[in-house]
């Protein structure tokens, strides 16, 4: 259910409630004026009865009104949990985004000098070790944003697989 209907049912709801509480006051009028002209205590009584059936009718509208309230609290709070754990989940995934950005530049520089050095002829263990220590840490950070992806999608799961386990 969308806002706009949720807003479109309360407004209708309250309309019903405005009415029923008019009904209601109408009906004690002429409970009241038809006890002060000395009327039929029937007809007093059939007025006492409806007064009675509307005010169980408010009751219940009132009931409901609250029920649809309450529900859409918990849904909005449902909403807003949902964004927050994603929120979350989002700057995460920047950071491994980052880190992973950086070790490919890394990465990048290293295998520059490397070339230079091998079109040089020269043998420079300090930049093969550090080439290597540059791609080590560049699969790292791929390892860490697969694995971040891999928990989101386990924690998007894990609801409906709960709901099936319970209904199943």
């Amino acid at each position: 259910m969308g806002t706009s209907d949720g807003g479109d049912i309360m407004s209708d709801i309250a309309e019903l409630e405005r009415r029923i509480t008019a009904a209601l006051d109408r009906v004690g009028t002429a409970i009241t004026r038809i006890g002060a002209e000395g009327g039929g205590s029937g007809d007093a009584a059939a007025l006492t009865e409806q007064l009675a059936e509307e005010r169980t009718a408010n009751a219940q509208l009132h009931a409901r009104v609250e029920a649809i309230k309450d529900k859409q609290e918990t849904m909005v709070a449902g909403l807003e949990a949902d964004v927050a754990r994603l929120s979350a989940a989002l700057a995460r995934r920047d950071g491994e985004l980052q880190s992973m950005r950086a070790a490919n530049a890394a990465l990048r520089e290293n295998n520059a000098a490397l070339r230079t050095a091998a079109t040089a002829h020269l043998a420079d263990a300090d930049a093969v070790t550090s080439s290597l220590e540059s791609e080590l840490a560049a699969l790292q950070a791929d390892r860490r944003a697969e694995q971040s992806e891999v928990d989101e999608i386990l924690s998007a799961l894990r609801p409906i697989l709960n709901e099936e386990t319970a209904h199943g």
